[in-house]
């Protein structure tokens, strides 16, 4: 997507430093942290959310969580926990319509979230 901030990041047109990548998905630092560690991991391929994905990008939506787990395991919040975040639509707070995994850590994480 032309307008897509995240797709620009992909194409490395907006410089970002990624924490690490894969074959199918790319992690940074999220910009606006709302935990001591925040990072986001998103496809390569433009996808607005979850619910845009078909079964045909079963393997890139696998590969999202699987940097997701790599991400906070090489963050260090594996042995304390953390989460992984994606929300959808307005409502949820989803900002750029771009899908994208938040992992959350370095402190203890309330619940319910909303």
């Amino acid at each position: 997507m032309h307008d897509c901030l995240f797709c620009k990041i992909v194409s490395r047109e907006i410089p970002s430093p990624l924490l690490a990548e894969s074959e199918h998905s790319v992690a940074f630092a999220d910009i606006h942290p709302v935990a001591p560690t925040h990072a986001l991991v998103i496809p390569r391929k433009h996808l607005a959310a979850f619910a845009e994905a078909s079964v045909q990008d079963a393997l890139i939506l696998g590969d999202v969580m699987l940097l997701a787990a790599r991400v906070a395991r090489e963050l260090g919040l594996e042995a304390d926990g953390y989460r992984l975040v994606s929300n959808t639509g307005n409502d949820a707070g989803q900002s750029v319509a771009h899908l994208h995994v938040h992992v959350l850590g370095g402190r203890k994480l309330a619940w319910p979230p909303g």
